[in-house]
């Protein structure tokens, strides 16, 4: 197929160019640069362009010859997105539908989406299924939902053919160490905890330790990034027209924060101080995922369940590169 991957600069984009081109697929990226990195794309044309310049997107589309779209681009940071949630609805909704628009002119139908488990909100059982009911707590998972139906809408009308992946929590890197997660600010907890065993921050803040969970600390569900790229290249062949395919991506097993505070001082061989602070408000205890459909549907599931695992690509990446991408610019 000929692939736009719109977002492809950015830390999940990025590995799933290189997944696409190893599978054999024709593979343009289409990124504005405002958080990804030209050095992480690894496989096939660049293109730097918005998705709110519908001339240079439609020109793309029609100059590669596009036949389906994956789209990445999109603001993602929960507490920016409740006090400056404007910069979500414009990119994440108004943005995102023009895309949709110009692949109509192009007589492109087929589009897997970056979801998000935020979509639910705060769950009423764990592990999380999709029947949950969706009901988002902050514009972030709101305007993620909103895309959804969008898409939702879509094919009814115009016969798209759409998956809505929605993800627990993305981490780790490449095994080959060259491409791997870089954001600023950086409000991950795997990178975060990294960042204190190199030296670049003083701790790490516990935010809260006193909740229903085996050592008080939140618990979430850690997924790699190819895994998650894996499952976005099964759903590429099994949308068809007119239909859509909503699934979770989890590996259904949850870790504490303190756990992987732990496993990142084994990794890493390095001591890495914590200190507690107050809970954050919002912050369920478990969020957990029930993946099962997407065994099913996709014949998928994860490779990567040992955290350890996950966490010692992310350390790969990150002890090589402490200043991410930039560390390669700064080389030149």
């Amino acid at each position: 197929m000929n692939v736009l991957v719109v977002g492809g600069a950015g830390y999940i984009g990025s590995h799933m160019v290189r997944l696409l081109g190893q599978h054999g697929h024709n593979v343009a990226t289409y990124d504005n640069l405002s958080t990804g990195f030209r050095e992480s794309v690894t496989f096939g044309d660049f293109v730097e362009g918005d998705l709110n310049d519908e001339d240079k997107l439609e020109r793309t589309i029609r100059d590669y010859k596009i036949d389906s779209v994956m789209h990445f681009a999109a603001c993602a940071l929960v507490g920016e997105s409740v006090v400056h949630p404007a910069k979500y609805y414009q990119n994440n909704v108004v943005a995102a539908c023009k895309l949709l628009e110009v692949m109509r002119r192009c007589d492109v139908d087929k589009i897997v989406f970056s979801s998000t488990c935020a979509t639910y909100g705060e769950p009423a059982k764990i592990p999380i299924d999709e029947n949950e009911s969706q009901e988002p707590v902050n514009p972030y998972g709101f305007t993620k939902l909103v895309f959804e139906k969008a898409l939702e809408d879509y094919a009814n009308a115009y016969g798209f053919g759409y998956a809505a992946l929605r993800y627990f929590n993305a981490s780790g890197a490449s095994p080959a160490g060259d491409i791997g997660e870089d954001h600023d600010p950086e409000t991950h907890l795997i990178p975060i905890v990294l960042q204190v065993a190199l030296g670049q921050r003083e701790s790490i803040t516990i935010f809260g330790d006193d909740y229903e969970t085996p050592d008080g600390t939140c618990i979430r569900d850690y997924i790699h990034v190819d895994d998650l790229g894996a499952a976005h290249l099964l759903a590429l062949e099994k949308i068809q027209p007119g239909q859509g395919i909503k699934l979770n991506l989890g590996t259904g097993h949850g870790n504490s924060v303190r756990e992987i505070i732990d496993v990142c001082r084994d990794v890493t061989g390095c001591e890495i101080k914590e200190v507690v602070g107050d809970r954050r408000p919002g912050d369920p205890p478990r969020l957990v995922a029930d993946a099962r459909r997407a065994n099913e549907v996709l014949g998928w599931q994860a490779e990567y369940i040992d955290i350890r695992e996950i966490v010692q690509t992310a350390w790969n990446w990150h002890k090589n590169h402490p200043n991410g991408y930039r560390s390669k610019a700064s080389a030149v």
